[in-house]
């Protein structure tokens, strides 16, 4: 007999399934928080469910989260686990411990289709869609191996969508994975603490501020069509016009928030002063805050990373120019665990011809 596996089920999903075996919903409730809160997968020891449920759940249902297969440590203590998903496909999952937070950067996809030209998992082509379980999963796992406490301080405090793959691509996963992320009988985050990164998928920005609106951030690493084109292939179908215009749709549902620009600083590329001024009239578009991101190289990639006095002089003027602007700070890149550098283990579906990285003299824009 097939098995269900629980953490594919968010809270309205857990509660249908057990609605379908005559079960009550706060059963539902009670076996969401021993699953995600006291990471649990012994349903034995689930106390307070009544024994009839548990026989049933040990016949009909597990806990099953993606397998580590490797665990390295960074120097900055930066920590990444490749998970294996099966089928020769595995995905990496990233820990950023800070002073004041924790931020787990977690992986929707085993590889990427979008290709864009400064990311390598992008290069290594695209196998499958995760599922719900195996998202989740991936917080529920790192939980478990930071060894946190079910009433303890909070070892994870932020989670960012900004692992392998373009989650608005995998949508009905990610966002019961979100649900999740939010729901107080599981892992009880802030909106504001969970954070979807997209390169640009007007569709998906659209239906998530419908779903499950929680912090966006933008891939947008060009401030032109022409050069984004090249950069972020994507833009092809969605221009900026029309990310921007979905960018300020996207704030209807809470004016007070923002939304992220993530910038990757590119030597010669997009970091002229003609690039800086174009930035600026994005900003006065749509409220936001940029992220400067230090390219972090891989081979093949064919680009340079700005130097650091340029991207302190961009960073500057931004915000003289009254825009917030942070540097991202390059963590765990001795175990290639830095942005843009995430390439798991894919065997690809796509097949593409490589088309060759773009040489830095011949963007002008």
């Amino acid at each position: 007999m097939s098995t269900t596996n629980l953490l594919d089920l968010d809270a309205d999903a857990l509660v249908a399934w057990f609605a379908e075996r005559g079960e009550k919903p706060f059963r539902a409730r009670q076996v969401l928080r021993w699953i995600h809160r006291f990471g649990e997968t012994d349903f034995d020891a689930m106390t307070d469910v009544a024994k009839s449920l548990r026989a049933l759940l040990r016949d009909t249902a597990c806990v099953r989260p993606p397998v580590p297969v490797s665990d390295k440590l960074s120097a900055d203590g930066t920590r990444k686990w490749l998970m294996d998903v099966g089928n020769d496909n595995a995905v990496e999952t990233v820990f950023i411990p800070e002073a004041t937070r924790g931020t787990l950067c977690i992986s929707s996809q085993a590889g990427c289709a979008l290709d864009c030209a400064f990311c390598s998992t992008g290069k290594q082509g695209f196998n499958r869609n995760l599922s719900a379980a195996e998202i989740i999963g991936q917080l529920w796992l790192a939980n478990r191996l930071l060894g946190a406490e079910p009433n303890g301080e909070r070892i994870i405090s932020n989670v960012v969508m900004m692992g392998m793959g373009e989650p608005l691509t995998n949508f009905d996963s990610v966002v019961s994975a979100l649900k999740l992320m939010l729901d107080d009988h599981a892992y009880g985050l802030s909106r504001r603490r969970v954070t979807v990164s997209t390169a640009g998928v007007v569709p998906g920005i659209d239906r998530l501020r419908e779903e499950c609106p929680v912090a966006l951030a933008v891939s947008l690493h060009a401030p032109n069509d022409v050069l984004r084109d090249r950069l972020v292939p994507i833009n092809r179908k969605y221009p900026l016009k029309e990310l921007l215009a979905a960018c300020l749709r996207y704030l209807d549902r809470a004016p007070r928030d923002f939304i992220t620009f993530e910038y990757i600083m590119l030597a010669g590329i997009n970091d002229q002063d003609e690039h800086l001024r174009q930035l600026i009239e994005i900003a006065r578009q749509v409220p936001c805050k940029f992220n400067l991101i230090p390219f972090n190289p891989f081979p093949q990639s064919g680009l340079r990373r700005s130097a650091a006095p340029v991207v302190r002089r961009f960073s500057q003027l931004l915000n003289e120019a009254g825009i917030v602007t942070t540097t991202r700070k390059t963590r765990g890149d001795d175990v290639d665990a830095a942005c843009g550098q995430l390439a798991g283990q894919v065997m690809d579906k796509t097949r593409r011809t490589r088309k060759p990285i773009i040489p830095v003299h011949e963007v002008n824009q």
